[in-house]
């Protein structure tokens, strides 16, 4: 059966707009995703730190695995021998994979790209590799994910001639994956490319929607543009998309990025900010990121949340925790996790009730109220803003 006939078992649901954003469901053979939702990232089929009931436990829908990792080590043969991702995690719910193209060009050595597509060095042990949109399709396939994605080119985003030139190519690979994939019980999502330049984000949405896709993400973004010209090109993009498909903004995971997207209709998230920071003893709350290894936690009876439901606030407190990351327990970084987690998770939830009682812009303004953003993120921006006023001065922004 080819691509044009995907399962019956997904169906996009659509129960309710707030202005742009969207409260639904996505329905899949492994279950369904209440929209707006945020997956953790289990990159190489396992969110570090965590086991599956950890993710049941927080209210997980929906993992990321991704296709570069798992290609590597141990094989997309393997795993569809032992059963499938579902089966080789022990995941009964819904999983996407990234095509691995992010990867590809951003970790792989001496990659060589052409419009066929990209060989490339492992960077486990340098060996050679070549990935087209046919062969990115093999694996996936293999792997067995519930929402697979196209092979794309995830270009520099402020950079306008050279994203004109990588939109065609990702466009013509886009058109391959759709004609290679076989799956139906696969949904298959295309990717929105063009950096911050909304002529290309616009021609490129209106390719893609041209072929049919059962869903559609927004990469490139969150990649070196400030938040503002993210939010800038969201606000040109989710317009041009249907609005009877879910809308995936790739790798985006701060919590007042994810507000600010769901307020212009995105509707899933991935990101590995919540596992990565844990492991670095940075933990969210409502107030904004605290670093344990602060010694003002020291002697700190509180949990790092007075009102989280999550196992660590409800047994730890802050002075423990602290602890754990200043011996370099690994419990301090499975706890972490755990919370920075269910967090993301309890956002989405509030997210979804503020939807349906058409209050999502004043849950925002009150969330933005109490949280602070951290220094560092403060910094960040401050020094794209920067970068991006010299490139307009330039002629080249």
């Amino acid at each position: 059966m080819d691509s044009g006939g995907t399962h019956t078992a997904f169906r996009f649901e659509l129960h309710k707009t707030s202005g742009a954003a969207r409260l639904a469901t996505y329905h899949t053979p492994h279950g369904p995703i209440e929209l707006p939702a945020f997956a953790p990232v289990g990159t190489r089929a396992n969110v570090k730190t965590l086991e599956p009931r950890d993710l049941h436990e927080a209210g997980a829908q929906l993992i990321l695995a991704n296709t570069y990792h798992l290609y590597l080590r141990p094989g997309h043969e393997l795993i569809e021998r032992l059963g499938g991702l579902h089966r080789f995690m022990s995941w009964p719910g819904p999983i996407l994979t990234d095509s691995g193209g992010y990867q590809v060009f951003s970790l792989a050595h001496k990659r060589k790209l052409d419009d066929d597509g990209v060989t490339f060095r492992s960077h486990v042990d340098g060996s050679i590799h070549r990935f087209t949109p046919e062969r990115v399709m093999e694996i996936e396939q293999a792997l067995g994910p519930d929402i697979a994605m196209v092979l794309d080119e995830c270009p520099d985003p402020l950079d306008y001639e050279y994203n004109r030139v990588a939109l065609a190519r990702t466009h013509r690979w886009a058109e391959r994956c759709k004609a290679a994939h076989r799956r139906p019980d696969q949904a298959l999502f295309g990717i929105v490319q063009g950096g911050i330049f909304p002529d290309l984000r616009l021609a490129s949405a209106a390719f893609l929607t041209s072929l049919d896709f059962p869903g559609y993400a927004i990469g490139g973004l969150a990649v070196g543009e400030t938040k503002e010209q993210m939010v800038a090109t969201l606000d040109e993009t989710c317009p041009a998309l249907p609005a009877d498909k879910p809308r995936y903004l790739m790798g985006v995971g701060a919590p007042e990025d994810i507000l600010a997207a769901v307020l212009r209709g995105v509707d899933l998230f991935d990101c590995v900010l919540p596992t990565r920071i844990a492991r670095n003893a940075s933990l969210l709350t409502p107030e904004g990121r605290i670093n344990l290894r602060n010694a003002r936690f020291a002697e700190d009876r509180r949990p790092v949340q007075e009102d989280c439901a999550c196992y660590t606030c409800r047994t730890f407190s802050r002075a423990y925790l602290r602890h754990l990351y200043m011996a370099g327990e690994i419990s301090a970084l499975r706890l972490g996790t755990i919370h920075n987690v269910h967090f993301l998770l309890e956002l989405m939830r509030g997210i979804r009730r503020a939807i349906a009682e058409d209050r999502l812009a004043d849950f925002q303004a009150e969330f933005m109220v109490r949280y602070r953003l951290s220094d560092q993120t403060v910094r960040h921006e401050q020094r794209k803003r920067r970068q991006a006023a010299l490139l307009e001065q330039s002629g080249n922004g």
